[in-house]
């Protein structure tokens, strides 16, 4: 006879949560690390008391709004490597909508996150209920079906019984390194509090092991056949190379194989700096160097990388005759652009695509001229990043301020608008995976919440961190998503903050008006106001120390670099103020493909229209 326990469908869910567990670096640690959660209406009366109970094993956070929760719960991942999971929990209704963009920032950059919310009653006898919203034609849609366009698991449990399979498939999915991203379950009210004889089995402790799928000896045999034939080979490593653990074994295989390599933006950080082999960031917001490599190279190997618009250039930053050898855990991206599929973890992909090759080593000319292109590069890095007679400073002079006093332990964390393209290309990263860029949902908001998870993930078992993250974070981002810095206040979790005030939003601003548009509705000054006489800019420095924050308005680079050795003695979180300029730039990378009216009486315009003509006419074709 089975053995049972009798327990509500909350207790039972947080108890096997509890029992899940993964090992890093030789170390069992728990599956789940913790629970960033706001309760209301749909998940305080039920989730709650289970989650107190066990706030010793799975501590609960608070945060102050779900969707900033979900993103600490996706840079808490990022930080981990994908070997850790956080759980967001929500309430009914807008708490639950909340999330929704943080599920497609996960689901975009293939990253692990629990989603939980509260739902409306399956059995309907007190609808329409608190933030229910009907749908007239079928009363079995609530809000919660908006997240099956953005999670990679999707459930919704109208009988207990139903996380006996729910939960270990959702595990599942989250650790599947051709399949991972987010799992969202909806927990209809109902069914939260309804007991039910659980076997004892199903909370046993488990260790789970994320799976290095190893490629087929075909595919391998004839990607070494492609590769033996190329002339100018070339390596674009993406993020796939960072969560396998792979970055030291790509860097053996380009330097013992003569083949220069580049990062995607999900990628950058799998190699330090300097690396001999390495040519900078790929794309639109790359090096000059990694663009001119790519144009010439006759077969390109992609590892790990889903090939976004903004690695190759909308498709024009390679030749068209160029053959593409792509490692993918998933063989959705491993078949794109009819490249040589080699479908497997990158780690192991790499070692076998390595005894395939015997003796084979590229022209020693390729690696001579990549390692000129770089360094031709890096002398233009270091004139942009000089000091200047400048008014304001640039991004990339305060990029290089900040960038020099990190510590090896300190990570980079920064997302959508300008700060990407110009971290990308002057950030020098001084030690594998300390840079975080969130880019592969370009999500504004991101940087300050995942900074925390970060900060979380670099605290030890004593509650030291070892390390603290760096956000850069322009004004735009910080207006719209902040409350973190009080979260991070309340719990302890250091990190420091440049906010780099350009007066508004600065780089679609730049796209705007090289397009032939006239500035509108980006900068504070071209957006609608009432009095231009009055100061347009806020005070970030006190609004950060109304929230608890050390905090401090830097003039000048001088009192920035000086702010910067502050900040490292402080004992909390620290805001860092410094206005920057919003039409200077780094320039480099490659084109983007946008939309430009075809039909317009403007002159800039037209031209602008001409230019994208022009450029589209380079795409490869093919998906």
């Amino acid at each position: 006879m089975t053995e049972t326990v009798h327990l509500t469908m909350g207790q039972a869910l947080v108890r096997y949560l509890c029992n899940q567990f993964t090992e890093i670096d030789g170390e069992r640690v728990p599956l789940f690390a913790g629970v960033f959660g706001i309760f209301g209406h749909g998940n305080v009366t039920c989730i709650s008391e289970a989650l107190e109970q066990v706030q010793d094993t799975l501590p609960t956070w608070r945060g102050q709004n779900e969707q900033s929760m979900a993103l600490a719960a996706i840079g808490y991942a990022k930080a981990k490597q994908r070997r850790q999971i956080m759980v967001s929990l929500s309430s009914v209704g807008p708490g639950a909508t909340n999330m929704i963009s943080a599920a497609g920032v996960a689901h975009a950059n293939r990253l692990p996150v629990l989603l939980l919310a509260g739902d409306t009653y399956v059995n309907r006898l007190p609808d329409p209920v608190l933030q229910q919203v009907e749908h007239f034609g079928d009363p079995s849609i609530t809000v919660n079906d908006g997240f099956k366009a953005v999670s990679r698991y999707w459930d919704r449990i109208v009988h207990p019984a139903q996380i006996l399979q729910s939960l270990p498939n959702a595990i599942r999915t989250m650790l599947d390194p051709a399949d991972c991203g987010p799992a969202f379950i909806g927990l209809p009210q109902d069914i939260q509090e309804v007991a039910y004889d659980y076997p004892v089995a199903f909370f046993a402790e488990k260790t789970w092991s994320i799976p290095r799928p190893r490629p087929a000896r075909h595919e391998v045999a004839k990607a070494a056949e492609l590769l033996k034939t190329a002339k100018k080979p070339f390596i674009i490593s993406g993020g796939g190379v960072r969560y396998s653990g792979a970055g030291e074994t790509l860097a053996e295989f380009a330097t013992k194989r003569g083949v220069p390599f580049t990062e995607t933006i999900a990628g950058k950080g799998a190699v330090v700096h300097d690396h001999p082999a390495y040519v900078g960031a790929m794309g639109i917001e790359g090096t000059e160097a990694a663009r001119e490599l790519a144009e010439a190279a006759d077969v390109v190997i992609a590892i790990g990388t889903r090939m976004q618009d903004f690695t190759t250039g909308s498709w024009t930053t390679f030749s068209k005759d160029a053959k593409f050898i792509n490692i993918n855990a998933a063989r959705f991206d491993a078949s794109k652009h009819f490249a040589q599929p080699l479908v497997g973890d990158a780690l192991e992909s790499l070692a076998e695509l390595d005894d395939a090759l015997g003796d084979w080593k590229a022209d020693p000319a390729q690696m001579q001229m990549a390692q000129q292109l770089y360094a031709d590069w890096n002398a233009f890095l270091d004139a942009e990043q000089a000091p200047s007679n400048a008014p304001v400073p640039s991004y990339a002079q305060v990029i290089g301020v900040v960038n020099k006093a990190a510590r090896e332990v300190d990570t980079m964390v920064t997302a959508a608008g300008g700060l990407p393209g110009e971290t990308a290309k002057n950030w020098r990263v001084k030690a594998p995976n300390t840079y975080d860029l969130e880019f592969g949902f370009s999500c504004m908001g991101y940087e300050i919440a995942g900074g925390w998870g970060h900060a979380m993930a670099k605290t030890d078992k004593d509650g030291n961190q070892t390390g603290v993250p760096i956000v850069m974070v322009g004004d735009g981002s910080y207006m719209m998503m902040n409350s973190d810095i009080y979260s991070t206040v309340l719990t302890g979790h250091k990190m420091i903050i440049v906010v780099c005030d350009n007066g508004g939003f600065g780089v679609i601003n730049r796209l705007q008006t090289g397009m032939g548009v006239p500035g509108f509705n980006n900068l504070l000054k071209d957006a609608r106001i009432k009095n231009r006489e009055e100061p347009l800019h806020v005070d970030f420095a006190a609004h950060a120390k109304a929230m608890g924050a050390e905090a401090r308005h830097c003039d000048g680079l001088a009192d920035l670099e000086a702010a910067m050795e502050w900040a490292q003695t402080t004992d909390r979180t620290t805001v860092l103020v410094i206005e920057s300029d919003a039409h200077a730039w780094t320039d480099g990378g490659a084109d983007w493909y946008v939309g430009v009216p075809e039909i317009n009486e403007r002159e800039s315009i037209r031209e602008a229209r001409a230019r994208q003509e022009t450029f589209r006419a380079k795409q490869r074709e093919g998906v």
